[in-house]
């Protein structure tokens, strides 16, 4: 995410001069519960710089992509990119801000964090109802010498429509052909009525369950896991190599992402190749109308977008987060020439 200053502000920033916002003015954005620890962080250092507000409230990427819409926040985000269809039909531009990793979370008595060993065809049969109990052998096979109690497995999920759910189902659906054919991927789904399932509202009600329900598992970003204490366990890489969730993993999944090669940044993460690249990796993204209405709040919005390109890193990486390679950056410079205001052009 090192972004070149004059890069950015000669392809997409307003004219100061032209579009002055007064420092009480604020800029509102919903959805990714994903990206929250991220985007509040950025808020808060931003602010301290700019005197500029920007609210952002976490309401999963379901209501993200509502919301913006809708046309009731100045930007959504989403966890789940949209296709160009659907970009085209709402009149959205949308850009990748940071990637990050999905981790299995576990509640089960005397199993330490990163002591389980699970594989993602396990997984999946675990959120099937397959496997409905921790001593299932299929579970410890893979975990010889851990003790592991006889503890009825509890699934939770997402209950509101979420990117995480989104990235988690295309997983399981790369990694077990069952989970494909009868589940499939999407923001919110049907979920297996052999498993016994409880349903969390964004990252942070999975990782609430999770952490009173024993012999629960659920899916969780990183950061929500951390910053929880929760129990996280090791997960097969694509090439079979246990691995533990770390920057290590998850950058060497990233190394990985073609950017350059598609549509509107529309790509997916999971199961990338490599023996240490972690298997559940996704982007989160910036959903933005092509036509704004204030363009005051677009030069603010843009300022805050910029900054995060410019200085977020430090705050991703801190976070656990994987900051967009610089690349990425001048793409997504290009990508935001296509802003107007009222039709006439953003860029100077």
């Amino acid at each position: 995410m090192k972004l070149l200053k004059s890069v950015f502000v000669s392809s997409v920033m307003l004219a100061a001069s032209a579009f002055a916002l007064a420092n009480n003015d604020t800029i509102n954005g919903a959805g990714s519960t994903f990206a929250h620890p991220l985007y509040s962080k950025w808020a808060e250092e931003f602010r301290k710089e700019s005197g500029i507000r920007v609210n952002y409230q976490a309401i999963g990427s379901g209501g993200g992509i509502r919301q913006i819409t809708a046309k009731t926040v100045d930007f959504g985000a989403s966890d789940a990119p949209l296709t160009d269809d659907k970009l085209n039909r709402e009149g959205l531009i949308q850009f990748p801000t940071a990637m990050g990793a999905i981790v299995p979370v576990v509640n089960i008595p005397g199993v330490a964090p990163g002591a389980m060993k699970l594989t993602g065809k396990v997984l999946a049969d675990i959120y099937l109802g397959n496997i409905k109990k921790w001593n299932d052998e299929r579970i410890t096979a893979l975990n010889p010498g851990l003790n592991i109690p006889g503890q009825p497995i509890y699934v939770v999920h997402r209950s509101d429509g979420s990117g995480t759910t989104f990235t988690f189902t295309d997983y399981l659906s790369r990694v077990n052909e069952q989970w494909k054919n009868e589940i499939g991927v999407n923001t919110d789904i049907t979920w297996p009525r052999k498993a016994t399932t409880i349903g969390g509202n964004g990252n942070a009600g999975v990782a609430s369950f999770v952490r009173r329900t024993r012999g629960a598992i659920g899916y969780v970003e990183y950061a929500y896991a951390k910053q929880n204490s929760l129990t996280h366990t090791q997960l097969a890489s694509a090439e079979g190599t246990f691995l533990q969730p770390s920057m290590e993993t998850f950058q060497a999944a990233a190394a990985n992402a073609d950017w350059a090669n598609t549509s509107n940044f529309y790509l997916l993460l999971n199961n990338q190749p490599g023996a240490n690249s972690w298997p559940i990796t996704a982007a989160t993204f910036i959903l933005l109308h092509k036509d704004q209405a204030d363009a005051a709040k677009t030069k603010s919005m843009l300022d805050f977008f910029e900054w995060s390109y410019a200085q977020g890193d430090q705050h991703a990486i801190a976070l656990d987060y994987i900051p967009m390679p610089e690349n990425v950056s001048v793409m997504v410079a290009d990508s935001l020439r296509q802003l107007t205001v009222n039709g006439q052009p953003v860029s100077q």
